[in-house]
């Protein structure tokens, strides 16, 4: 009887501090200016997350301190197939180097 009471406790207390963490939606993460050129924008918004950049759908860094500055389409998608492939590249190339000898 005291294992049951323990347990449903700390699930309960669990599911608490878990739905209290604060969510926040990649729209709230994007800063979105339309520029002199038609149909072009000025973004700021956050890298992938390092650790979701290999799942289908990547999510944006909100406690990350860099931002990306992009130029471009009003339409583009930040988590859009064409970021996540350029995120995963520069990944891979801070990762293993970039094949040049810069580092030695």
């Amino acid at each position: 009887m005291k294992k049951t009471i323990s347990l449903l406790s700390t699930m309960l207390l669990s599911s608490i501090m878990f739905w209290s963490v604060s969510r926040v939606e990649a729209n709230e993460l994007v800063e979105s200016e339309i520029a002199d050129v038609a149909n072009y924008c000025h973004m700021k918004f956050a890298p992938m997350s390092e650790g979701t950049l290999s799942w289908e759908r990547p999510e944006l860094d909100a406690e990350g301190v860099k931002s990306i500055d992009f130029y471009g389409p009003c339409d583009y998608d930040p988590t859009g197939a064409a970021e996540i492939k350029v995120q995963r590249a520069l990944l891979l190339r801070d990762s293993f180097g970039d094949g040049s000898n810069d580092g030695d």
